[in-house]
């Protein structure tokens, strides 16, 4: 069943430029601690949604020229729970937990650590401080940061979808590609996210096959406040399209 599952959910979000990859909820749990484990069998099976460089162009840009996109609560949320329903609305009859990576627990740690999901499912792999040896930052503690194979950095973890009543024993366990192997850039990896996460030169510390367009690139670089202004600056000078 899950293979089927699969390729069904994985032709409906590619396009709108979300990639999927499955996992078991087992592998997740054997890397979290137990305040983030799911209470469920080894083998039940989820999927991990990712955006790719053409989500903005073949998916968002879509969404916000809509009209009935104008209100203001941040339309790449939206957007996403509109694709995460529309998975849960093709499966009704399964108990399907959809979870964005935006979503927090009352203790404000967030429901899904989307990084553990994506390293687990092979999509991409979360470097961390443990990654890089000898420690060359004494007691500083730094932040993980996930690169893609083929996007480099030129994505995002966006969330899971749980199908609580589905196994996959059978699954493949596949390990996500090193491709930030040397000493050398695993630790520039870090620093440029933690130190200067704001110029974006983390996500070119491979070569990449694709990345964000330069309207994608402006639209993420504005606060989620000022972006409706923006889309309206957009709007009214007639740029109903992406050929960028």
């Amino acid at each position: 069943m899950y293979v089927n599952i699969l390729s069904k959910v994985a032709e409906r979000l590619a396009k709108v430029g979300l990639e999927t990859h499955p996992f078991k909820i087992g592998w997740y749990n054997e890397h979290v601690g137990e305040h983030f484990k799911f209470p469920l069998d080894y083998d039940t099976f989820a999927l991990l949604v990712i955006s790719t460089p053409d989500m903005f162009e073949n998916g968002l840009w879509h969404f916000i020229l809509r009209e009935e996109c104008t209100g203001t609560q941040d339309m790449l949320d939206t957007f996403l729970k509109e694709q995460f329903s529309a998975i849960k609305q093709m499966y009704a009859d399964m108990d399907i937990e959809a979870i964005h990576d935006f979503e927090m627990l009352p203790n404000h740690r967030p429901r899904v650590l989307v990084q553990t999901a994506g390293h687990v499912s092979g999509a991409a792999y979360f470097y961390q401080q443990k990654d890089v040896h000898p420690n060359p930052w004494g007691d500083k503690k730094l932040f993980g940061v996930s690169i893609h194979p083929k996007y480099g950095g030129w994505f995002a973890l966006r969330g899971v979808l749980i199908f609580k009543n589905v196994q996959c024993a059978e699954l493949p366990r596949l390990n996500p590609p090193d491709c930030v192997q040397s000493f050398e850039l695993r630790k520039e990896l870090l620093e440029r996210f933690n130190d200067r996460w704001q110029d974006w030169s983390y996500r070119d510390i491979i070569p990449v096959e694709h990345k964000y367009s330069e309207r994608q690139k402006q639209y993420f670089g504005t606060l989620p406040k000022d972006r409706k202004a923006l889309i309206e600056k957009w709007k009214a000078g007639g740029e109903s399209h992406c050929n960028l």
